[in-house]
């Protein structure tokens, strides 16, 4: 195959990542791919630093980019690209348009990675969706939603996990993490990974731990401020740190990229986020072992086999959060591995992408 990798977005987030992996994971499997990305983003330059092609376009309107869409339709066409792919939503309408302008020269694939605020039948919504040939969900909460929330035939709408390179999840000494991490050696250690941001939940669990009538554990927040943004959450944080005494509590640590520490240096990881699409976190969690305490909306209830590998508290209500952290540190380790791995292999990268080639051969 000869795929065009598009993504306007200016970020460089989840969803991004989850397109340059994909695309690296292709091209090692012999397929020609192009990166179509906007010129200046994050995402091009990070293309770049990983040798994949790419092909620098302006910045596209999110709605009837038809001046672009005939640039773009050349540059398929002199590339003699054979299947676009998207994940951001926002491209759906250019993707649209290069359907129509192309015809059966494309196949054009949607990689859905954002839930439907809402339903999505309207008839502008219904003729762009009838240009894709293909809508894969990463799990079955999103194709359930993807066929009951929008006119798209079904026949479209398939399942296809987004991959993790579990050669990548290198699990290091307990002793050695804690030390590289600085945190207490003999102490339950929860861990949460993400920036400081209202919507992932940190400020969720600082008020699950105010109504605990003891805390026997410790609590590592590992992330950042979104750059060049101030949202006052972090400030947030050490106030409420610092109004209940807990300096040895709850400790931060900036990201890192090397996360094997962090995963190696905790007992379980928290995802508070209100209604996580599909938390990578969540998955890597897992491939290191640890159970994960998460809410029940969104993607979290499927990657956790509806609470078989963790355990699944209301969403955004810090009593039944407390609760959950509570029976996951008094109830230990009592996952099976063995049906946990069983379980991961499905969102394994290699078989992710030989399940994508099945769809086209």
């Amino acid at each position: 195959m000869n795929i065009a990798y598009l993504c306007t977005s200016k970020s460089l987030g989840g969803l991004e990542l989850n397109h340059l992996r994909n695309a690296s994971w292709m091209q090692a499997r012999s397929h020609t791919v192009l990166c179509l990305f906007t010129e200046g983003s994050s995402l091009a330059l990070e293309a770049k630093k990983m040798n994949l092609p790419t092909v620098c376009i302006p910045y596209t309107r999110r709605y009837y980019p038809f001046i672009k869409a005939f640039q773009v339709a050349k540059l398929l066409k002199e590339n003699r690209i054979t299947h676009v792919f998207i994940r951001d939503n926002r491209d759906m309408s250019m993707l649209a348009t290069l359907k129509f302008l192309l015809g059966k020269k494309v196949i054009t694939a949607y990689f859905m990675e954002m839930q439907l605020g809402l339903t999505k039948k309207g008839i502008l919504h219904s003729i762009r969706f009838s240009f894709l040939d293909y809508w894969f969900c990463p799990l079955p909460f999103l194709q359930k939603q993807a066929k009951e929330w929008t006119h798209i035939a079904p026949r479209k709408v398939n399942l296809l996990p987004s991959g993790l390179d579990f050669s990548l999840v290198k699990k290091i000494p307990r002793f050695d993490a804690r030390e590289q991490l600085k945190v207490p050696q003999e102490a339950f250690i929860f861990g949460l990974i993400g920036r400081f941001d209202r919507l992932k939940g940190q400020l969720l669990v600082l008020e699950a731990m105010q109504t605990m009538k003891q805390l026997n554990f410790v609590l590592v927040f590992l992330g950042e401020e979104t750059k060049n943004e101030s949202n006052g959450v972090l400030s947030e944080i050490h106030s409420t740190i610092e109004k209940n005494g807990w300096s040895e509590k709850v400790l931060i640590r900036p990201f890192m990229s090397s996360v094997g520490i962090f995963y190696s240096a905790i007992d379980a990881l928290i995802m508070a986020t209100k209604a996580e699409t599909f938390g990578m976190v969540t998955l890597e969690a897992m491939a290191y072992g640890l159970p994960v305490v998460g809410s029940n909306l969104g993607g979290t209830p499927d990657l956790l086999d509806q609470g078989r590998f963790g355990r699944l508290f209301t969403s955004g209500n810090p009593f039944f959060l407390a609760e959950a952290m509570q029976t996951i540190q008094n109830d230990g380790d009592t996952i099976d591995a063995e049906e946990r791995q069983k379980h991961l292999e499905q969102f394994d990268h290699q078989k992710v992408c030989k399940r994508l080639e099945s769809f086209f051969n």
